[in-house]
């Protein structure tokens, strides 16, 4: 069996999301809450949305999760993990933010505090990785991520990512933040990737695509592992 992947070299963003603005957020359940570049673009975080029962959207994506068990990757929250157990399909969520993993235990899902790039439970059998909310950009490199991600799966297994709904692919720094006036936190890299950015680091990591649809403004592409 290979080794892990390593997590990209450009730090490690797990500081930023254990206290703070973040960790407020999710007790509270809602923001403010942003991410707040170096030139003052600010990308709001959608926490109200996270810390809800899952939407028409995200139940197009539980519709997909058929294929074995569910890894939820940056499960924040864990409407989704907490649905799948809901209805009786395996599932474990992983997030480095102890605050994320104790709301998703207590709202019934199955939690590890975890990056992605620590070792993990059931790798290369997983059915089906998300990558909601913008998980993409954990860590600051899609392609990475990618790689990490398709050696969890299962041969035939899936990755369902959430992308930007336009075309974009840019890797920035960036601070996590509740107020538009100042940065707060640790600076730590994070990335964007629109459908069309995402096909071409799929194909890289030995991922093809197999559909892509738009929900209620969101959009979100299925990635299938070749045996």
């Amino acid at each position: 069996m290979s080794a892990p992947a390593q997590a990209p070299d450009l730090g490690r963003p797990d500081a930023a999301w254990h206290d703070g603005p973040y960790a407020a957020a999710l007790r509270t359940g809602h923001g403010p809450l942003f991410l707040r570049r170096a030139d003052g673009w600010l990308l709001p975080l959608d926490v109200e949305r996270w810390c809800a029962r899952p939407d028409p959207a995200d139940h197009t994506v539980l519709a997909r999760c058929d294929r074995g068990p569910v890894l939820d990757i940056g499960c924040g929250p864990g409407r989704l993990v907490a649905e799948l157990a809901a209805l009786g399909r395996p599932a474990l969520g992983i997030d480095v933010s102890p605050a994320a993993v104790s709301r998703t235990v207590l709202s019934g899902g199955s939690a590890l505090c975890r990056s992605v790039f620590d070792p993990l439970p059931r790798e290369g059998s997983w059915g089906t990785a998300l990558l909601m909310d913008g998980n993409i950009g954990i860590g600051g490199d899609p392609e990475t991520l990618l790689g990490r991600t398709a050696a969890l799966l299962a041969p035939n297994g899936t990755v369902i990512a959430e992308t930007a709904p336009v075309d974009i692919d840019e890797r920035v720094q960036v601070h996590m933040t509740d107020s538009s006036a100042h940065a707060t936190g640790p600076l730590f890299p994070w990335a964007r990737v629109g459908p069309r950015a995402l096909r071409g680091y799929a194909r890289r990591c030995g991922l093809s695509t197999t559909a892509t649809w738009t929900s209620q403004g969101r959009t979100f592409t299925e990635l299938t592992r070749g045996r």
